[in-house]
């Protein structure tokens, strides 16, 4: 039974690498050059984030802004895995993440400030 197994295991992928040695067509053509943005669709300098590498004490942190409002902190220890302090709703009260995907998030939308 083991023997058998064994076989088909081996058929099966002698199989895939011949199927992935077939020579590519004469015909290929370059992929042609993405279009230009709209106008009035170019990206504003402001927005793109700015990074800045500090160090204080032995830790390394990276302050993330956009247009010149502090959002996020990556806090890299020396010896230790980096965390990351973010400030979700913009009022200065920042919350410890030690991973960037680490569950699901909620959208959180501003729909009026009093």
């Amino acid at each position: 039974m083991r023997a058998l197994l064994a076989f088909l295991l081996f058929a099966l992928t002698l199989s895939a690498h011949a199927e992935g040695a077939k020579p590519l067509p004469k015909d290929i053509q370059p992929i042609p050059e993405p279009p230009a943005a709209p106008a009035g669709m170019e990206l504003d300098p402001a927005f793109e984030p700015q990074v800045t590498i500090t160090k204080r004490g032995e830790d390394q942190v990276e302050e993330y802004r956009v247009g010149g409002k502090l959002y996020m902190l990556k806090v890299t220890p020396p010896h230790g895995v980096p965390y990351y302090l973010i400030d979700y709703r913009g009022d200065g009260q920042y919350s410890r993440q030690d991973n960037l995907d680490s569950g699901v998030r909620v959208p959180q939308w501003v729909l009026k400030r009093f």
